[in-house]
């Protein structure tokens, strides 16, 4: 399938990026699109820092990487996103021993049955709920090292996810119950509300040096089939190799969104294939967004929300008018673009995915 591509540029000065993968084993940067993104940053001369649930996978991807690269600074620090005691242990650890952040990268994908160790489904706390925690322990070191970005993984199925309050409440989750086509529920509805958060976060950063991007990277072969039972990804291996992206086709617009020049203004938008996309009418409702937020903050309790307050409404007619030029200059993307990560002479950059 023909996809924009985000070539990479050669290493730069010396920078740091943490990379943030999913907290469970199904996905993460010791596998697949994760570890996709960690190799093109550190071949861009980036301090890597892998956080991940497994610590021999991740042990041995940080090897592959620095091997593949050349480049030594890439690192493992353990996170479980199914575990909130977990991600604020892993902050605390990286707020005492890393002094930069300049990029997050939020990536996890888990579809499937069964709860978090906070008692939260298994979609709704790992693919979710784990990264609002993890980006607003983080978020005094993203302001204090801008400009920075936080870019979140999500999905086009969050299109067909939906947001029950009441269900939040009662059940600490995103549906009533735990099935094949509700399992399949969870997780749209989980990629919904990581496409609220990342609008919420950008009207609250508004003024700020922090800037923030959802996106759809699409549909991975490797990824899609973790969760698949043995049959079955036998089946669809014919039709992955003519319709799928390998790894590396899927990490393109995750390193657009986290290293792409100009974009700064879309803050707050959802991209797929490299470009600006619209999102589905419930992620485009900014009052839901908020009162998301405002849920999350009481189900997780932490001092999350309290950094940055909102100044602007991405539905404004102002804002819109001010991102319909953009539009035209981000889509579509040239095939040949790419960059590098760029930094002063003086100091490293630290990217969190």
């Amino acid at each position: 399938m023909s996809s924009a591509s985000f070539r990479s540029g050669p290493p730069t000065n010396a920078q740091t990026c943490v990379l943030r993968p999913n907290g469970r084993s199904w996905l993460g940067s010791n596998t697949g699109v994760g570890k996709a993104t960690a190799l093109d940053l550190a071949r861009r001369g980036a301090r890597v820092i892998l956080a991940c649930r497994n610590k021999e996978r991740a042990e041995a991807a940080a090897f592959d990487i620095r091997r593949e690269s050349g480049n030594n600074q890439v690192v493992f620090m353990q996170l479980d996103l199914a575990s909130l005691k977990s991600v604020r242990r892993f902050a605390e650890t990286f707020l005492k021993t890393e002094p930069r952040l300049d990029i997050l990268i939020n990536n996890a994908g888990v579809m499937g049955p069964g709860h978090t160790e906070d008692g939260f489904g298994v979609a709704f706390g790992v693919n979710h709920l784990g990264h609002f925690l993890l980006t607003n322990l983080l978020l005094e070191r993203l302001q204090q090292c801008g400009p920075s970005r936080v870019v979140t993984v999500a999905a086009l199925l969050h299109r067909f996810g939906h947001i029950h309050f009441p269900l939040l409440t009662s059940k600490k989750d995103l549906v009533s119950g735990q099935s094949t086509w509700l399992d399949f529920q969870a997780y749209c509805s989980s990629k919904l509300c990581n496409v609220l958060f990342t609008r919420e976060l950008a009207n609250r950063l508004e003024g700020t040096s922090v800037t923030c991007y959802s996106l759809h990277p699409g549909v991975i072969y490797t990824e899609l089939c973790r969760s698949m039972s043995p049959w079955l990804q036998l089946l669809m291996m014919p039709f992955a190799k003519l319709f799928f992206r390998d790894p590396e086709g899927g990490s393109q617009t995750t390193l657009y969104c986290a290293l792409q020049e100009g974009i700064e203004p879309l803050s707050g938008r959802y991209f797929s294939n490299c470009g600006l996309q619209q999102v589905g009418a419930k992620g485009r409702d900014d009052a839901l967004a908020k009162k998301l937020w405002e849920r999350h903050a009481t189900l997780v309790p932490a001092n999350t929300g309290q950094t940055v307050t909102g100044k602007r409404s991405l539905s404004s007619v102002s804002t819109q008018t001010r991102l319909q030029s953009l539009t035209q200059q981000v889509v579509p993307m040239k095939q040949d673009l790419w960059t590098t990560l760029k930094t002063d002479s003086d100091r490293q950059k630290t990217c969190c995915c």
